[in-house]
């Protein structure tokens, strides 16, 4: 099964998988928080950052319109911080000795 995941992420927010990644590496490294809990707020970071755009450049004026901004926002920054979890996932895997 191949996935584009250009037709789900918009392209300005694919910056934000590498960045979840940086946060998830520094979590990792950190002894304050539980593994268990990193891909939940790496869902929330991206959730935060994917807002921020979209609040910065979406018009909006009227309550469907924030609406929206506030469905994309929450959508991007979800399927980024999988994106970061699944990339971080890839590499795990395939330098795992058999």
């Amino acid at each position: 099964m191949n996935i584009d995941y250009m037709n789900y992420i918009k392209p300005e927010l694919l910056v934000l998988i590498p960045a979840l990644i940086f946060v998830g590496y520094c979590l990792k490294t950190s002894t304050a928080v539980a593994d268990k809990l990193i891909p939940a707020i790496l869902a929330a970071v991206g959730i935060v950052l994917a807002a921020l755009y979209v609040l910065a450049t979406s018009p909006i004026g009227g309550g469907q319109d924030a609406a929206m901004a506030v469905f994309t926002a929450i959508i991007q920054g979800v399927l980024c911080a999988a994106g970061a979890v699944y990339a971080n996932q890839c590499v795990k895997q395939s330098t795992k000795d058999k």
